[in-house]
């Protein structure tokens, strides 16, 4: 399990720090562009870790078992850097990827529940959906609560008191 939360927290710290370099490339290069970059290098990296840790291994596929529409997991891929790219643009890193968070833990808590594409069902609680709102609600106020910082700021700045 330890080992378990030692790669969730390095993944979540390695997102966050990717879509920083992507909203910078996307400044220079435009989306379509950065989201070629993105999963062309990881393309080339997943290629030659595969190579370096698996070697010949890597290239012996058993794809009878595997339902055809797993295959597309890629394209997939290009949705979510594309999105992430311009939510990141339009928003800010920290509220686009609170938002993208919270999506992705309320999607998989509904696959999870309904045992869709063959995963275990997992039984739904009150407490899992009380954790979701929590989480909804402390994004309200990291944004709302920034807006009325900054008003306040405004004020004094400007107050000739």
């Amino acid at each position: 399990m330890l080992m378990g939360l030692l790669f969730s927290i390095a993944a979540g710290a390695l997102v966050g720090l990717q879509n920083i370099f992507n909203s910078k490339v996307n400044e220079n290069t435009g989306s379509w562009m950065t989201t070629t970059l993105v999963l062309g290098l990881g393309f080339a990296a997943s290629l030659l870790l595969g190579v370096v840790f698996e070697g010949g291994d890597m290239f012996r596929l058993d794809l009878s078992s595997m339902q055809t529409w797993y295959w597309f997991s890629g394209i997939i891929g290009v949705g979510v850097v594309t999105c992430v790219v311009q939510g990141v643009r339009r928003l800010g890193p920290t509220f686009a990827i609170s938002i993208v968070l919270i999506t992705q833990l309320v999607t998989a808590m509904i696959w999870d529940t309904m045992g869709w594409l063959g995963l275990e069902k997992v039984p739904f609680s009150w407490n899992k959906l009380a954790g979701v709102l929590i989480l909804i609600g402390g994004i309200l106020v990291f944004k709302l609560g920034g807006r009325n910082a900054k008003t306040a700021e405004k004020v004094q700045v400007h107050d000739p008191i």
